[in-house]
């Protein structure tokens, strides 16, 4: 067999990898040292910056398979007849957490999903709840730093929590969901996914609806206690995603939506749009569209789990989004983010590369792809790098797949929306009356865990929150905090 030599990045062979040049045998180094210049460089880059959420993550490849034709909601290539199968990419998360935080914390849980689709990328970015902390991105950057390590002792501090939350009673459903049984799931297997925003599906006829998606276990939900979860090795879940693929028992999801037309969005009692609000099951059943199954684990973490780049912005033809103001504000903030992180090519890493041919006017850039190239393959060695052009061959617009427009109930506001009048308190209470005795004191205990280090003041306007969720729910809690 012919051997297999070390290179430096261009290709040049290495002859020697354990040595550097020197001055004699006990002299200082030159400066004619390429390859070890090279491979401390390179060494001294290999960590890129983490995500500022989302920043420890696990994920794999798979198969959406469509169970029913969707034609009459939206032209998308991959929701197009029974059987229709799509590769897929799918990673799950912590939220607050960085890299060297554990798998087993109290948090929720990012259900990022790429379909690799014969139109382009589309993601649903995603999380393990069905509703978020916040109704307004704004609010965002505030809520992420009162979740991470207080910044004066790089510590955790459960009382910025409260004291966030106390401040933005919004946050009141997606707490009862957190702080419930299911705050730490058992596996990633053992958990629903949820598209959480108001998404939006159109047809050939220019007719939008909105839709939830829902990725519901096959594995069953299984959680664990705060003192089960301590036991648990920090990268436990992990391991356990990785053996159950490599020993072939490849875990599923049934994929269902809920759909509301347009004119039911207008008469909903609720902001159908508010990222803190579920649409009830009854008024707007779920629909089984098809499953999910990851069987592929990836070859190599860094250049896939690590920089796979989901954004809301990566849509296809027959798919939409929604007046939904954190989804609105996502549009914007995870490019943006990529751009930072990976670079503006971002999109040309094979991870995030589509599977079907891109042809644009983009140019230049760190890692610009070329025509051809067996990565990235990207237009870039095109004669022409503007539009339009007298080229017969260049790209042009499709106008025949153009969105339907998105319907909008008022003039744009020139202020601030206040949004203190929503109803923060009805659907938290409404999930706490429907959970068990055993339910609800795991739910108060772990609430009274961080309450309890946070101020009076705090902890006071905590309860008057949680009382207006439900008297019980509020009186637990005080009555704890008391003992």
């Amino acid at each position: 067999m012919s051997k297999t030599y070390l290179t430096n990045a261009n290709g040049a062979p290495v002859a020697d990898d354990d040595t550097s040049i020197s001055a004699g045998e006990r002299g200082s180094l030159t400066f004619d040292n390429v390859h070890l210049f090279e491979k401390l460089a390179h060494f001294n880059r290999e960590r890129i910056p983490e995500r500022v959420v989302h920043a420890r993550g696990y994920g794999a490849y798979g198969t959406f398979t469509l169970n029913k034709d969707l034609s009459d909601y939206t032209i998308a290539d991959f929701l197009q007849g029974a059987g229709k199968k799509t590769d897929v990419f799918l990673r799950f998360s912590t939220v607050a957490g960085g890299q060297d935080s554990g798998d087993y914390v109290r948090d929720v849980r990012g259900f990022a999903l790429r379909f690799y689709t014969e139109q382009g990328n589309y993601d649903i970015v995603g999380n393990n709840t069905p509703v978020f902390f916040i109704r307004d991105p704004a609010k965002f950057p505030d809520f992420i730093h009162s979740q991470k390590k207080d910044p004066k002792t790089n510590l955790p501090d459960p009382a910025h929590h409260f004291e966030f939350w106390a401040n933005h009673p919004q946050s009141m459903h997606q707490i009862t969901i957190l702080m419930s049984d299911r705050g730490i799931p058992r596996s990633l297997r053992h958990t629903n996914g949820y598209g959480s925003h108001t998404l939006s599906l159109w047809n050939k006829d220019g007719e939008r609806f909105w839709v939830k998606w829902h990725f519901k276990t096959n594995q069953g939900i299984e959680t664990l206690t705060n003192d089960e979860a301590a036991k648990q090795p920090g990268d436990g879940m992990q391991r356990d995603l990785v053996e159950a693929i490599e020993r072939g028992d490849f875990p599923g999801w049934s994929v269902k939506i809920q759909v509301m037309t347009d004119e039911q969005a207008k008469q909903c009692e609720f902001n159908p749009f508010d990222l803190t609000k579920v649409w009830p099951h009854k008024e707007f059943p779920l629909k089984d569209i098809g499953t999910l199954e990851l069987n592929r684990n990836v070859g190599n973490y860094f250049a896939e789990t690590e920089q796979v780049a989901f954004a809301p912005s990566n849509l296809v033809p027959g798919v939409g989004v929604s007046p939904d103001k954190v989804l609105q504000g996502r549009l914007f903030a995870y490019a943006d983010a990529h751009r930072h992180r990976l670079g503006v090519n971002y999109q040309q890493i094979p991870v995030n590369k589509p599977v079907c041919p891109v042809h644009h006017y983009q140019r230049d850039g760190v890692m610009a792809g070329a025509s051809g190239c067996p990565v990235t393959g990207h237009l870039q060695n095109a004669d022409v790098n503007f539009y339009p052009n007298d080229r017969s061959d260049a790209p042009v617009p499709a106008p025949q797949l153009g969105e339907p427009s998105m319907p909008l109930e008022n003039d744009a506001w020139l202020k601030a929306y206040d949004s203190s009048d929503e109803d923060n308190y009805s659907q938290a209470g409404n999930l706490y009356r429907i959970m068990s005795e055993d339910q609800k004191k795991q739910l108060v205990s772990n609430i009274v865990d961080g309450l309890s280090q946070a101020t009076e003041s705090v902890q006071s306007r905590m309860v008057e929150h949680f009382t207006r969720c439900d008297e019980d729910y509020g009186q637990r809690i005080k009555a704890l905090l008391l003992k």
